[in-house]
């Protein structure tokens, strides 16, 4: 058989991207296509008193203003992720009150974009004012509402006998700063009516067929009869699975002027219209006996949500899984402030978690005078402490060992301070990486053609983590075909749900679906390899021998627990006097099953590496306290890493195929590789300088 799955395959993709000819949503050409420009709240909290579009509407070229006086129908959908879901519960216009800044108070079209535009400001609103609250510091908490049916709040053991029974403690508080999502590709959508019950989407979407029946509710209209078409994303990290109210205001204003009609939001209406990562406060409180058993975890997590939507970060979510304590406590807290909803972004509630506890853990192995690697190996729990399941094929302490060894772990000075190059401090720090392994429903057509050439076609989609080379390496394999025959078609509503592109389970989902197919295709030649089928299928005189095949979940999850395992080893340097610090080395080693494509894989943690690092050192998005929009606005006043802030990044992979979870093996590795990451760097920053930095980014001041 030709072995493809697990070696590296050049992207599929990568050609059509490097050249142009890859086609995203703003950039289809559809006759008689006409623009949009949203206006947005210049307040944070209150009501529109009047809103004059008279100006507006004489302006040249303009053919609609939509406020809330004239908001086109929509209907509301049952917002259960189930069969359909939005980003805001409040729809789009629905009544004349202001809950955030920047929050959609109208839609200007006009024929050309600058004209939209340009009449965008000329409609005139005003408020009636109440002060904002955007300050998480003078918000209520209460506690947090179930996600995804699951409560919050847990405890097993005794906490207060497990705090006496520890011989070291450790409690501190870990703060996150409200991150965004800064995709390269901004949110846009072309809605193109046929006719009034006929609709074709041009957005990018982790989750076309999960968008196609949301429209189809929002507009009380047969599913079929909506087409949502996203062969490609320029990035999305959860922001764009589903609708978002620009995408429900476009589509309703199409169906009013009978035109096909473009939105694309600009960086600053991102900034508060697309979601966001809130900010986070997590009290950690550890206790240990001498020899570095935990006998107590608690976790507090609090976050922010808006007033027109419920979104925790669920931050406590991962501590049941990382370390085995007899006594465990887990609680969340959510406070409503007036900006726009938080929203799913790379890892979210695991990323946040893993910063407070991998930092707590560092502190607990400085207190109790143990190697980190060897406190971690101690205290690592052998099943899901929640769900009282065995892990699946865990190799943590085999992550934790060969980063280790790679990165010269032993040589570790163990003192703070006792590291200097140049005239610069130098710091060594590690954190574990962790993220649930998580598998969906789908559906995928396999086509072998005559001219010897496979066709693999899926409304899964590819957001830029490599399915479309993932699916190619697949098919390859099971029909012993090079990599180069195989064509793949993915994000069109109109072929096979592929399920969800999100949660790191793309892969796992689609790959089973794409074996099965592969191998109903020989079987439907009854043939053993492609070769063999095509002499059966030339002599058929049939255009193709084809079969559509879906994989799914089965009872698995009531015996395993499934979850991917890392660990990440950084150098840090630091210039004490100007408080300048790099990142000048990293190693990440993850366990994630079998690895269909080493090079997309290694780069998804490449990736989420450099995230971790924005996130560490720049990442921070202030909102104005009087008009509670946020103070940056565009891709220079929102710092992140750029090529100079990256080390090169060893990253290797160990374990076996996780046979338990599917038939490939394979887990998700789109979001694991963020976990864990601002933690190593706080840490490596500890051992650099003895200073403990518990809010997140670690800018300059903090440093000097």
């Amino acid at each position: 058989m030709n072995k493809v799955i697990g070696t590296g395959v050049n992207r599929k993709d990568g050609l059509a991207k490097v050249t142009g000819t890859a086609t995203y949503a703003a950039e289809h050409q559809i006759q008689g296509l006409v623009h949009g420009y949203i206006v947005t709240a210049t307040i944070a909290n209150g009501q529109i008193k009047s809103i004059d579009t008279t100006t507006a509407q004489k302006a040249p070229g303009v053919i609609a203003v939509f406020t809330h006086k004239n908001a086109p129908k929509v209907y509301k959908p049952a917002n259960d992720f189930m069969t359909s879901k939005i980003y805001e519960a409040r729809l789009p216009l629905s009544d004349d009150k202001v809950y955030y800044g920047g929050q959609i108070i109208g839609l200007v079209v006009a024929d050309t974009f600058e004209r939209a535009r340009d009449a965008a400001h000329l409609v005139k609103v005003e408020y009636t004012t109440q002060k904002p609250l955007v300050d998480a510091t003078k918000a209520t908490f209460k506690e947090a509402p179930p996600l995804f049916g699951e409560e919050f709040k847990f405890e097993k053991g005794n906490v207060a006998a497990g705090n006496s029974a520890a011989g070291v403690k450790i409690a501190a508080t870990y703060k996150t700063a409200t991150e965004l999502h800064a995709a390269m590709e901004p949110h846009a959508i072309i809605a193109h009516w046929q006719d009034s019950n006929s609709l074709t989407i041009y957005e990018p979407s982790q989750w076309v067929m999960g968008s196609q029946r949301t429209y189809a509710q929002l507009f009380g209209m047969p599913t079929e009869r909506v087409r949502v078409i996203t062969p490609f994303l320029g990035g999305g990290f959860g922001s764009k699975a589903v609708p978002w109210p620009h995408g429900i205001l476009a589509a309703a204003a199409a169906r009013e002027i009978k035109r096909p009609l473009k939105v694309v939001l600009s960086r600053r209406q991102m900034t508060a219209n697309a979601g966001h990562r809130s900010e986070t406060e997590q009290l950690i409180r550890l206790g240990a006996t001498a020899d570095g058993r935990l006998t107590v975890i608690e976790h507090e997590a609090k976050s922010c949500t808006s007033p027109v939507d419920v979104f925790p970060e669920p931050c406590t979510g991962i501590t049941p899984a990382m370390y085995t304590a007899p006594n465990l406590r887990l609680k969340q807290e959510l406070a409503i402030v007036n900006t726009g909803t938080p929203t799913f972004m790379r890892a979210p509630g695991e990323n946040p978690g893993m910063w407070a506890m991998e930092s707590a853990i560092d502190e607990l192995a400085w207190a109790l005078k143990i190697d980190p690697v060897e406190l971690r190996i101690k205290n690592e729990t052998k099943e899901h402490q929640r769900k009282g399941l065995p892990f699946s094929a865990k190799h943590f302490a085999d992550c934790l060992r060969v980063g280790a060894e790679k990165f010269g772990w032993k040589d570790r000075p163990k003192q703070v301070r006792s590291l200097t190059r140049d005239g610069k401090l130098i710091g060594w720090g590690l954190a574990a990486a962790t993220f649930p392994g998580m598998r969906g429903k789908a559906s995928v057509k396999a086509r072998l053609l005559p001219d010897g050439t496979a066709h693999i076609l899926t409304a899964g989609n590819d957001m830029g983590t490599g399915a479309y080379t993932v699916v190619a390496a697949t098919a390859a394999e099971v029909l012993g075909l090079p990599v180069e025959k195989v064509r793949v078609e993915m994000g069109d509503s109109l072929l096979p749900d592929g399920g969800l592109a999100g949660g790191s389970q793309m892969t796992a989902s689609l790959v089973p679906a794409v074996m099965s197919a592969c191998q109903e295709v020989l079987k439907t030649a009854n043939a053993k390899t492609a070769q063999e089928a095509l002499t059966k299928l030339h002599q058929s005189g049939r255009a193709a021998f084809e079969a559509t095949a879906s994989s799914a979940p089965g009872d698995e999850t009531k015996k395993w627990a499934f979850q991917s395992w890392g660990a990440h080893f950084c150098e840090v340097s630091i210039d004490e006097e100007i408080g300048r610090l790099q990142v000048t080395r990293w190693v990440s080693v993850m366990n994630i099953g079998q690895v269909i494509n080493a090079k997309t894989a290694a780069s998804q943690v490449r990736g989420g590496v450099i995230m971790g690092i924005g996130q560490a050192l720049m990442e921070e998005c202030h909102f104005d306290p009087n008009i509670g929009y946020p103070v940056v606005y565009d891709l220079a006043t929102y710092h992140f890493p750029a090529h100079a802030d990256i080390p090169r990044i060893q990253v290797a992979f160990v374990g076996e195929p996780d046979l338990n979870f599917n038939p490939a093996g394979a887990r998700g590795v789109g979001e694991i590789g963020i976990t864990g990451v601002s933690a190593a760097i706080a840490n490596a920053v500890y051992h650099a300088t003895g200073k403990r930095i518990r809010d997140l980014p670690i800018t300059p001041d903090k440093l000097l």
